[in-house]
């Protein structure tokens, strides 16, 4: 397998498997489960991630990591929107 095809597959498996936690977050307009903590370092990791990305000159890791950023930051806001106080 193209090693290009390996890490784009890798990407959007990655990318994407927040999708549910922010799905349900949304729906049930609850996000007490959420560490807010987490969130942090995930974002944080991911945003390096990218950053590494554009040094190496990869597209396919700042594509997914640039979307997994966008997807756990919205999580984010709705932690803040949606914790009980």
């Amino acid at each position: 397998m193209n090693e290009n095809v390996l890490g784009i597959v890798a990407g959007v498996l990655t990318s994407v498997s927040m999708i549910p936690q922010l799905i349900k977050v949304i729906k049930e307009k609850n996000a007490d489960e959420l560490s807010w903590v987490m969130l942090l370092v995930l974002i944080s990791g991911l945003s390096l991630w990218v950053w590494y990305g554009f040094i190496q000159d990869e597209l396919p890791i700042i594509l997914s990591n640039s979307f997994a950023v966008l997807v756990n930051v919205v999580l984010l806001i709705c932690w803040f929107i949606y914790r009980k106080k």
